[in-house]
């Protein structure tokens, strides 16, 4: 039986690929994932922040836990996007992370992206936490989060229920104030 050097080259590295693509989910049998973003002020540099992310199973519901400091007092949109390339900051990140092509819309609703958050609101000293379950944040798979950014707004996020052009798309939720690119942070 002969073999090519390219076809020895496309074994080796489907191989190699198959290996680092069953990590996540080897570890999800194993035990709970976790997954942190750490988010830095462009427009404003005082504005910083953290969201972490565990999913318990491959098929379970994520809990999301952010907190931010620097904040103008009022709501502000958060959202995962479809890149994880901070190489033009906060622009850089492409569209929101939308694998099911839905419309935008909150937490609550049917019809939204995977990476719709609502809105974080900070108290008048400039700090927000918000704490969500959802169920369609995989941190494993191949709808995983993992490497994709994600970008607090300057504004509220509409929920895809005002009048704005930008309502189905954005949340019309404004400029990105800070950003981050999401990472696992440890498996148990």
């Amino acid at each position: 039986m002969k073999f090519s050097i390219a076809s020895i080259t496309t074994a080796l590295i489907a191989t190699a690929l198959s290996s680092v693509a069953c990590k996540p989910t080897q570890a999800m049998q194993h035990g709970t994932l976790k997954a942190i973003a750490i988010l830095t002020g462009i427009t404003n540099p005082g504005v910083a922040g953290s969201v972490t992310f565990t999913q318990t199973g491959p098929h379970d519901a994520t809990q999301i836990f952010a907190n931010f400091t620097g904040l103008a007092e009022g709501k502000h949109g958060l959202h995962i996007h479809e890149l994880g390339n901070l190489l033009n900051g906060c622009t850089s990140l492409g569209p929101h992370y939308n694998p099911f092509n839905h419309t935008h819309g909150g937490t609550e609703g049917e019809e939204r992206h995977a990476g719709d958050f609502g809105n974080i609101v900070a108290n008048a000293d400039g700090t927000a936490t918000l704490n969500l379950t959802i169920s369609t944040v995989y941190l494993s798979g191949p709808y995983s989060v993992i490497g994709r950014g994600i970008v607090l707004h300057a504004g509220e996020d509409d929920l895809g229920l005002g009048n704005s052009p930008l309502s189905n798309t954005t949340g019309n939720s404004g400029d990105r104030l800070a950003c981050g690119v999401i990472g696992y942070a440890s498996s148990d």
